[in-house]
């Protein structure tokens, strides 16, 4: 670059001031004089540098310095006699002077020049370190990438070696000569090897057939002696046909199964048509796909049997009623509290007869749904009980994951089943004085949409498309809604073993999930705790969600505070009653050096979406009942990142980082928002971009 920058100056050409007139004759003449002077007479101080020492420069810049002081004390001394200023004296120290001028101008041309192409050629050779450096570390990493694969071919370890095999004595005296090929397998190892397998193979082929062989015998044998014992059991039928008759008296004093699957069936024909509906298609579709449900019929069975009765009484017709109030005012207005109360019981009565519909899990914690069915409202409600496999731990935290209240809360979505489904209701609370039938719930049960469609009902207010009634809807929508209680049951006790380790400061994560993180994760969960719907609404960090609806008051709240030194992190968590299938819902806030939250912070904000945006990485084995857990480890393992690669950037003190460098990132931040690795990459262990 700097010889270019030289060749592009003009060459300096020395002119000769004392020409001759005769060199002024001709404009021709004098233009070629010009060139030929101009060629050969060219000043090219690039080159001139070369042959010139740095030394012997300095010593003519010292003594043109001398030279020039010298003549300037001339000059001043002949000004101090007397001396005026064009006299020739003066005049020709001047032009003397102005000759050294020039000089160290040149020196000072040549000083630059020099001091350019020294910078010029010392960055050419750091370039050349830079370039061998950088092929230093690439043999290096060669080398440690070699030397792990080393590794890991001397720890690889094959499955025959599990094998037991024959000795080598026994091997050559036992196998043929086609399998053992001594001639072979006494100079090369492998080979002996591969001939011994081999020779286990076959050994393992023989005693296979002839297990087969003994196998095949006995069955032979066990089938004869089923045909036989066939054949005995078909001449019992009639028997025992005669024998149950007779023994008719004793199952009912002993309460035989049969028996009480008999009466049940009788009791059946009492049930409202939604409780009887319901009857036939979870019967249906317990012996069809689920054995382990179950299904009981309770109540008072004479009072069934009454209602089914024509009413002796016909009741007052309204007209005498109203004539009645209005004789007897201050009567009315006695007893007019008491009348509501009446009415509203009467409104609000429940068939004698309920239905108990048992599921039971895997574990063997079984949810007990007991329906019931109001009559003059014409609606089906539901009450739920749990009963767990074994006693569960208290944690506070927990309170209401079993909540007998909550624990069937939008089971589909927008069902919370706090009014009835029934459009005709409304009309029938203005009579009595019924404001919402939320008040009643505790009493009489939820009466979500999904127990209707199970008991045949169909209201307006249900989505359109389905047309079908009875008991075909109940039989759509059975073993979409047996599934969902049952995954519900089953999350809401995962969620309560979960919530008793974070109360201990304890993130649970599964051998399943343990790829998705790190080996080291230093920031650890400090506390666990349960708030009020009020008191996440009044949190500074979660206004933009409560601003979005993304937050209801059937929805369960948390607050999480994981540490790291002095930095705390809190964690405002919305877990949705849809747990697993919705997902839990973060919004962060950061203390540590000030407060920032997602709002103010990039980075925060990218935190956010490392856990309520990336789903399908932190799900685990379906049906996902780990995605709590794994969210706040994630958490922790991007809080982790977080402190550590902001470390490098903030801190200017000297002495030892309060987080040190533990993570591996490939670039610790990105983007003019400069962005944070969030990003762990399994196996190979480093943190990146998304």
């Amino acid at each position: 670059m700097a010889s270019e920058a030289l060749k592009k100056r003009k060459p300096k050409v020395i002119r000769n001031e004392g020409g001759t007139p005769e060199g002024k004759r001709g404009r021709g003449e004098g233009e070629q004089v010009t060139r030929r002077s101009f060629d050969s007479r060219v000043y090219n101080e690039e080159g001139e540098l070369e042959g010139r020492d740095p030394k012997q420069d300095y010593q003519q810049y010292k003594d043109t310095c001398a030279a020039l002081a010298k003549l300037m004390a001339e000059i001043q001394e002949l000004k101090s006699n007397g001396a005026k200023d064009g006299s020739v004296e003066i005049e020709e120290r001047r032009r003397q002077s102005c000759v050294h001028f020039m000089m160290l101008k040149k020196l000072n041309r040549l000083a630059h020049m020099r001091l350019k192409r020294g910078r010029d050629q010392t960055h050419e050779t750091k370039q050349k370190v830079d370039v061998l450096h950088l092929q230093l570390q690439n043999l290096l990493y060669e080398v440690m990438h070699l030397q792990k694969e080393i590794g890991k071919c001397l720890e690889f370890k094959s499955q025959h070696e599990e094998i037991e095999l024959v000795s080598t004595e026994d091997f050559f005296t036992e196998a043929p000569a086609e399998i053992s090929r001594p001639h072979i397998t006494k100079e090369d190892p492998h080979q002996l090897t591969l001939a011994r397998l081999d020779w286990e193979l076959e050994q393992r082929k023989r005693s296979l057939a002839q297990q087969y062989k003994t196998s095949l015998a006995s069955k032979e044998k066990i089938e004869k002696g089923i045909e036989v014992k066939k054949e005995y059991l078909s001449s019992l039928l009639p028997g025992l046909q005669s024998i149950m008759q007779a023994s008719l008296p004793l199952q009912e004093y002993l309460s035989m199964p049969f028996e009480h699957v008999q009466k049940q069936a009788e009791v059946a024909h009492h049930l409202p048509p939604p409780l009887y509906v319901l009857l036939v298609q979870a019967n249906a579709y317990g012996q069809a796909s689920d054995k382990n449900l179950s299904v009981f019929i309770s109540g008072d069975v004479d009072e069934a049997k009454a209602l089914s009765k024509p009413p002796e009484d016909s009741q007052d017709d309204e007209s005498d009623s109203d004539l009645e109030e209005e004789q007897n005012t201050k009567r009315r207005r006695a007893t007019l509290g008491g009348q509501l109360d009446d009415k509203r019981k009467e409104m609000l009565k429940r068939h004698p007869l309920s239905l108990c519909i048992d599921l039971k899990c895997k574990d063997g914690s079984v949810l007990h749904l007991f329906f019931y069915f109001l009559m003059n409202l014409n609606i089906l409600t539901v009450k739920t009980k749990v009963s767990p496999s074994s006693q569960l731990c208290g944690a506070v935290s927990a309170g209401e994951l079993l909540n007998p209240e909550t624990l069937l809360n939008c089971l589909y979505a927008s069902d919370h089943g706090r009014e009835t489904p029934n459009p005709a209701n409304r009309y029938q609370f203005d009579k009595v004085g019924i404001a919402t039938f939320a008040d009643y719930i505790s009493d009489l049960g939820h009466p979500y949409r999904w127990v209707q469609r199970l008991g045949g009902l169909q209201f307006p207010c249900d989505s359109p498309e389905s047309a079908v009634t009875g008991s075909a809807l109940s039989a759509n929508h059975m073993e979409s809604t047996m599934k969902l209680l049952r995954g519900r049951l089953q999350a809401r006790l995962a969620l309560h073993k979960q919530f008793i380790s974070l109360e201990h400061s304890m993130i649970p994560v599964s051998a399943e999930c343990q790829d998705l993180f790190p080996a080291k994760v230093l920031s650890r969960l400090a506390r666990w705790t349960t708030i009020t719907f009020q008191e996440f609404v009044e949190l500074p960090m979660v206004q933009h969600v409560v601003k979005a609806g993304l937050a209801h008051e059937t929805d369960l709240f948390f607050m999480a505070v994981l540490e790291r030194g002095t930095a705390r992190l809190q964690a405002a968590i919305v877990l949705n009653p849809r747990y697993p299938d919705a997902t839990p819902l973060y919004s962060l806030s950061l203390l540590w050096k000030g407060e920032r939250s997602g709002r103010t912070d990039d980075n925060l904000r990218a935190m956010e979406s490392e856990v309520n945006v990336f789903r399908m990485e932190l799900q685990g084995p379906r049906p996902g009942h780990q995605l709590l857990t794994n969210q706040l480890q994630r958490l922790c393992m991007c809080l982790d990142v977080y402190l550590e690669t902001e470390s490098q950037v903030c801190d200017g003190v000297e002495g030892p980082r309060e987080f040190p460098r533990e993570k591996m990132c490939l670039r610790t931040a990105r983007g003019p928002n400069r962005l944070k690795p969030f990003k762990y990459n399994h196996p190979q262990g480093f943190f990146s971009h998304r």
